[in-house]
């Protein structure tokens, strides 16, 4: 059998050739190391720091909450986790939306402290000039439009977008904002399939459906969606592959009643002391119950 060719690097070339061939691109929102590890040999195409890590990690109930600092340190994980996918780093919420400055000095300190390759910024046409100012600062931005979370109130919550004409079309006037930004890929989340599928044909950047039907450029999934991780809410848009709450629950169970019996650790995760280490250590702490032990256990042996 022949050996497989080494896996090359992931850049936005690959993807543009990818999207012209019509091969399927896949992006995983990943915020641990090992998920990026596993994820990086398999041939994940893009590792996605996402802000929903903040809720799987550390218990926030919304990813508006979870800090710049935190989001920071999942991409300092996932680039220490990869080498070939491109590491792409969901910007958090108020990181990029009060000036141009700021939207630049935030970019950049992912690039410079975390290695991140491109960034991905929720929101609409009216974060279109901050996007813009970020590209052309030399940092490639996704777009992120549809269902973004920094805006449920605006949004009426979490309800499919571009379900009417009318929404439909406002949702294309954000991607083409987004497009004139300058962005290198378009994210919708859970917008119609329809909208996806309208944008994949007439934008000659790859589109990538988060919830958003299979005739996208691509798909994007949570990492903690595919293992149910997230017990709260299971999304519609999202397939379950494996539950890994009922084995957890078995194996901590299971490791609560050994260690209750006293059946581990066991004498197979147990180390012990030579006997004659263990006679001049009892001895020299005057340990009584221990000497008695190893008499007792050397009559035994004669």
């Amino acid at each position: 059998m022949a050996d497989k060719p080494a896996r090359k690097k992931v850049t936005i070339n690959t993807l543009m050739a990818k999207k012209k061939r019509g091969e399927p691109i896949t992006q995983l929102a990943a915020y641990d190391y090992r998920t990026a590890v596993v994820a990086d040999r398999l041939g994940m195409d893009i590792l996605c720091v996402s802000d929903t890590g903040g809720m799987i990690l550390f218990g926030h109930q919304s990813t508006v909450s979870v800090s710049f600092d935190e989001v920071m340190m999942m991409s300092q994980a996932i680039d220490r986790g990869s080498k070939y996918g491109l590491r792409m780093v969901d910007m958090p919420y108020w990181s990029f939306h009060v000036s141009k400055e700021q939207a630049i000095e935030n970019a950049g300190r992912f690039v410079h402290e975390a290695n991140a390759e491109v960034m991905k910024c929720e929101g609409n046409r009216h974060h279109a000039a901050n996007i813009e100012a970020i590209v052309n600062a030399g940092v490639p931005v996704q777009g992120h439009i549809g269902i973004t979370p920094m805006r449920m109130p605006q949004l009426g919550g979490f309800i499919a977008q571009g379900k009417t004409a009318k929404r439909a079309k406002e949702l294309i006037d954000d991607a083409k904002a987004m497009y004139d930004a300058g962005c290198f890929s378009l994210l919708c989340e859970v917008t119609t399939h329809e909208v996806a599928e309208y944008l994949a044909e007439t934008l000659p950047i790859p589109v990538i459906s988060l919830g958003a039907g299979n005739r996208a450029d691509g798909v994007h999934i949570i990492s903690s969606d595919l293992f149910h991780l997230w017990e709260e809410h299971v999304p519609k848009h999202s397939r379950i592959y494996t539950d890994l709450i009922p084995i957890m629950e078995d194996v901590i169970t299971r490791y609560m009643k050994d260690v209750v019996e006293r059946d581990y650790p066991g004498p197979a995760e147990t180390i012990h002391m030579a006997p004659e280490e263990l006679e001049t250590f009892a001895r020299e702490m005057k340990w009584e119950r221990k000497l008695e032990e190893i008499k007792s256990g050397a009559k035994k042996a004669g």
